[in-house]
């Protein structure tokens, strides 16, 4: 895991919107992220980059895919990078 592929993948609104959720609201699936008004293709990329990221880890079952945060890796690789994050206010994003 690279610092700046993380960073990449954080450095979008949507994205940031998204793992904000995953944080605050457990695993989810895609159909639950609290973003704007998406086609379907482009909440997929954008979770494929988190996903690709390492930021976002996925539980298949049956055809749902459910995403959380790798909290614990990410605070392993990063410390504090994680917590500086979801401190950061929805407003400004």
């Amino acid at each position: 895991m690279k610092l700046t592929t993380v960073l990449h993948a954080l450095s979008d609104p949507v994205r940031l919107k998204i793992v904000l959720c995953l944080a605050k609201g457990g695993e989810r699936n895609c159909s639950s992220f609290e973003v704007e008004h998406l086609s379907k293709s482009t909440l997929s990329h954008h979770v494929k980059i988190l996903r690709e990221g390492g930021i976002i880890q996925p539980r298949i079952e049956g055809k749902q895919h459910y995403y959380s945060v790798r909290r614990d890796h990410l605070d392993l690789c990063f410390p504090g990078l994680l917590d500086s994050i979801l401190a950061t206010d929805e407003q400004y994003i």
